[in-house]
């Protein structure tokens, strides 16, 4: 079921460094989310790469980026640190966030995108049907751009 146009789910988690956060502390700014299976995996670090990459462009948008995966607190240190990936990465061990946002699945979580408006409402999502594909940085940035029409 589409997410899109609904007000997103709150959530609290802790990011790589033990520090919980609340998705409304992004309240007042752009956000994509990007729900993703795992620390250290071929597809998931070549796609938080590619964000990294690009992240003077998302910025040039006003779009901060937060990751979230099953992880740990420890996994997402030492990830975040190889990577320098310039995002903070929260962990969601239980699954219950990705359940409230359909990203869970029989192997964990599912590869997705979400994009918010500063009033934290919905305006992209893409949920991959296999996590062998992933949306990159490029399709996301077109589609920031048209959501601002």
């Amino acid at each position: 079921m589409s997410m899109i146009d609904t007000q997103a789910p709150d959530f609290e988690l802790k990011d790589d460094q033990g520090k919980l956060r609340k998705l409304s502390q992004w309240k007042g700014k752009k956000l994509m989310l990007v729900f993703y299976p795992g620390d250290n995996t071929p597809v998931c670090t070549s796609q938080l790469c590619d964000y990294r990459d690009g992240i003077s462009d998302f910025g040039d948008l006003g779009v901060d980026i937060v990751g979230i995966s099953a992880d740990s607190v420890e996994s997402h240190q030492r990830f975040k640190a190889k990577h320098k990936l310039p995002f903070p990465l929260l962990s969601d061990p239980d699954l219950a966030v990705a359940a409230d946002w359909d990203c869970k699945g029989l192997l964990g979580i599912k590869r997705a995108v979400f994009l918010l408006d500063e009033d934290q409402v919905v305006r992209y999502e893409h949920i991959e049907s296999l996590a062998i594909f992933r949306r990159k940085r490029d399709e996301l940035l077109q589609a920031i751009k048209s959501l601002e029409g």
